[in-house]
């Protein structure tokens, strides 16, 4: 038989068969979708059009998935029929000659010849579309906005706002990106049902490990060298007096001395720390193992904290990795008096203002019945309290007065979200030790080893502090650098 022949013997039973009303809907959805999907495309492909998130989802996800249903529905109602008619004894023994000479069958032949090979680029397309739209900082931060927009807002205002969330969340290859993908089935269903957790609680037992996402950029190891770092934090009277902290950090990595520093010490080609945590959190920590510079491995114990032996056993042992100490790279949540000062150095709150820095924190640190609420109230209290208190300042500086008060209201927006709960210090961030336990978990004094020794908890060992609260820091002054 040759191969006209084979292929005519195959298009009998097809055109027969096909000529019912489910393979004719599947395909006038898969017609209706593809060319929809077309145009779209088209669109934004010349009219360079911002795609909103839930058109994002329609276009990228549900359109597919209607062209492909159709696409499934072609041949189930062939196969339907097929089964009717064997059942109904009508199936014919031989199906209907198909004849090629007949103007309107050639026609129709090459019009399906032509659509099944387009429906192959456009299901293709769609998949990479989809796959890449699923992939996008977009999909991911503002499909479900009422359940992101602490996480999102964070991200859009952090170091790292301009690297893709699958960069960390999932990282290169297929196994955690599957991983990632089954994982959001069942956040899905999840926010369709309203049965996720209020606040969100930070995936620390669902991340890749740091050395396959964050050590793709960066390298712990190598050597970083001493970091200079002036703070200034302003206190509640009525000139705001800035105390200025200056230190050295001694972030450190691998040198010709050996492992030094921070990163030096607690991270290198081998693992040199691994611990056990009680908690969901990672902030108790009742055990630690360490490498010493002889390959000697150190056990502590912390002994502040009661921890029976069957509840060591069932808590989490980690090796150590960037995540333990920057817990929070990229979803930073301030808080309100570090907050305020920081506003104050970098200008955008004037310190001329009389005791903005007391009134701004306590504004902040309001009971407030809505998010709404507290805005108004935040730009209204600060504004009023300057035009009752202080009508000359709020006479000759009003522009001072309304920045300061934009200013607070900005950043009780970014960080306070009572619809999930996320209020000031919801999220503990474990770099450094003045906010939280952070580098105390354990370097507090309480681990000790077998032998009496304890975990350094010698504030040089990290840091060297040049001048602390110091209202003129005299290093600065021989450095040329000017205090605030």
């Amino acid at each position: 038989m040759g191969l006209t022949e084979r292929f005519l013997t195959w298009l009998r039973p097809a055109v027969y068969l096909g000529n019912n009303t489910l393979s004719l809907l599947g395909a006038v959805l898969t017609t209706s979708a593809a060319v929809t999907m077309l145009g779209f495309w088209a669109f934004e492909l010349f009219g360079h059009g911002h795609v909103h998130p839930y058109l994002g989802i329609i276009v990228f996800l549900i359109l597919p998935g209607i062209f492909v249903l159709g696409l499934v529905l072609i041949p189930v109602g062939a196969f339907w029929r097929r089964y009717k008619l064997r059942v109904a004894g009508l199936l014919p023994d031989v199906y209907p000659h198909v004849d090629f000479r007949e103007p309107m069958l050639r026609r129709a032949a090459g019009l399906v010849a032509t659509a099944t090979v387009l429906n192959i680029a456009i299901l293709g397309t769609a998949s990479y579309r989809g796959v890449t739209y699923m992939d996008s900082v977009q999909f991911c931060g503002q499909t479900c906005h009422n359940v992101m927009e602490p996480e999102f807002t964070a991200y859009r205002n952090s170091p790292h706002a301009r690297v893709a969330c699958v960069d960390c969340h999932i990282g290169p290859g297929a196994p955690w990106f599957v991983r990632s993908k089954l994982s959001g089935v069942r956040q899905v269903f999840a926010v369709a049902f309203d049965t996720y957790n209020r606040p969100i609680p930070t995936p620390v037992r669902e991340l890749r490990p740091a050395r396959e996402t964050c050590e793709q950029c960066h390298w712990p190891t190598k050597f970083h060298g001493d970091k200079f770092l002036v703070r200034t934090r302003y206190s509640d009277d009525e000139q705001n007096t800035p105390r200025t902290t200056v230190l050295v950090l001694k972030i450190g990595g691998r040198t010709w001395q050996g492992s030094v520093g921070i990163h030096g010490r607690h991270f290198d080609e081998r693992e040199r720390v691994t611990y056990i945590t009680t908690d969901d959190r990672r902030q108790v920590i009742p055990w630690v193992s360490y490498v010493d510079d002889e390959g000697k491995l150190v056990e502590y114990t912390a002994q502040d904290v009661s921890v029976t032996a069957l509840e060591l056993a069932r808590g989490e042992r980690r090796t150590m990795d960037c995540m333990d100490c920057h817990n929070r790279p990229t979803h930073i949540f301030e808080l309100p008096d570090r907050a305020v000062d920081e506003a104050i150095t970098e200008g955008r709150i004037s310190r001329q203002l009389p005791f903005v820095k007391k009134k701004a924190v306590e504004l902040l640190t309001a009971d407030y019945p809505d998010k709404s609420t507290a805005l108004a109230q935040i730009y209204a209290g600060l504004t009023t309290f300057y035009s009752e208190n202080y009508p000359e300042v709020y006479r000759q500086h009003r522009a001072w007065v309304e920045l300061a008060a934009q200013q607070v209201r900005a950043i009780y927006d970014r960080n306070v979200f009572p619809h999930m709960k996320v209020s000031w210090g919801t999220y503990p961030n474990n770099l450094g030790h003045m906010d939280f336990l952070g580098c105390f978990r354990c370097h507090g004094g309480s681990h000790r080893s077998a032998d009496g020794r304890v975990i350094n908890p010698d504030c040089t060992a990290c840091h060297s502090i040049l001048a602390m609260d110091d209202p003129n820091p005299e290093i600065l002054q021989q450095l040329g650098i000017g205090t605030p």
